[in-house]
């Protein structure tokens, strides 16, 4: 095995892209600071130079999360030519020494696959990275975080403790406000939101493992949060209908006066021309009866001049 593992480590390391090799060029750096401040133990291990460098990075990576993949990138990015091997433990020796997992040790090993700063995963890893593990796999360093990892097996004080020695130890750091228990810890506190939610969604009180009573307190809960966003929606439209009656009362008090003032305008505009009208109506109507009275004073005129002359015609015929 020690054979296969060094001819694998042999083997010419791929071509990477563009922009990893500028990946590997701004991380040159930071590894250096890294290099120096890192506590190896009785002094830094010799650095391979004929081939890709083998480093190792170990977890349980529940939930695989950003956190994660970010530590494997920095171990990635240890040396510009690494090979990151990453040891995931089994569901069997998790649960002995650390306690119950959300994801199965197959979907543990399977998201590990599909981070792009893994080149191999090494499933059933060991508690404790020994010298025989180092030499199985031909592994140059170890890269983890610097907080010393209590030994539950009992075999010692820090689980990293023999790796250090040997100054084989890389030290990467962590992601703050991301990590495993956090999710959980967040799950765990909307816990009934999250069973209530899959309820509506057609799953069963056996799937998700709540009793009877309590089905029926959360599907009541249920009815009661949809009643209350009805009336919170209802509420939102009659606030939308008076933010409306308001703003046109505003338009209506900053406006009164202007439109007032315009009305009383076109109503004296109207009541001029209306008199105006009535005015020359009435000039045409006594114009019209002057013309008539005219006229009939002057047929009674004519009447009376007829009745002159028949009375000088009547006295001319008496004598």
């Amino acid at each position: 095995m020690a054979d296969d593992a060094k001819a694998e480590a042999a083997r010419p390391r791929p071509e990477s892209s563009q922009e990893e090799e500028e990946d590997w060029k701004e991380a040159e750096g930071d590894v250096a600071e890294v290099d120096r401040a890192a506590p190896n133990g009785a002094g830094e291990a010799q650095v391979p130079t004929d081939r890709p460098i083998r480093v190792y990075a170990d977890g349980i990576y529940d939930l695989f999360h950003f956190g994660h993949a970010r530590s494997l990138e920095q171990a990635k990015k240890l040396f510009p030519n690494t090979y990151l091997l990453v040891g995931c433990c089994n569901d069997e020796l998790t649960h002995k020494y650390k306690g119950r997992t959300v994801m199965t040790e197959d979907e543990r090993y399977e998201s590990l696959r599909h981070c792009k700063w893994v080149d191999e995963v090494i499933p059933d890893a060991p508690w404790v990275v020994s010298e025989e593990f180092l030499d199985k796999h031909n592994i140059d360093f170890v890269a983890h975080d610097s907080l010393p990892y209590a030994d539950a097996s009992g075999a010692g004080k820090d689980v990293y403790e023999h790796v250090k020695k040997l100054g084989k130890f890389k030290e990467t750091q962590r992601t703050d406000g991301i990590s495993t228990s956090d999710i959980i810890m967040r799950i765990v506190k909307d816990y009934n939101e999250y069973v209530m939610r899959n309820l509506a969604r057609g799953y069963t009180r056996k799937d998700l493992g709540v009793s009877y009573v309590k089905e029926k307190r959360l599907r009541v809960n249920m009815g009661l949060k949809n009643l209350r966003d009805k009336v919170k929606q209802h509420q939102e439209k009659v606030g939308e209908k008076w933010s409306t009656v308001a703003k046109l009362q505003e338009e209506w008090v900053e406006n009164a006066d202007r439109w007032v003032a315009g009305f009383l305008e076109k109503f004296e505009e109207g009541c001029h021309s209306m008199g105006t009208a009535i005015k020359e109506r009435i000039q045409e109507r006594l114009k019209a009866q002057s013309r008539d009275f005219g006229s009939l004073l002057q047929y009674e005129s004519d009447d009376y001049e007829e009745e002159d002359d028949e009375d000088e015609h009547f006295e001319d015929v008496k004598e």
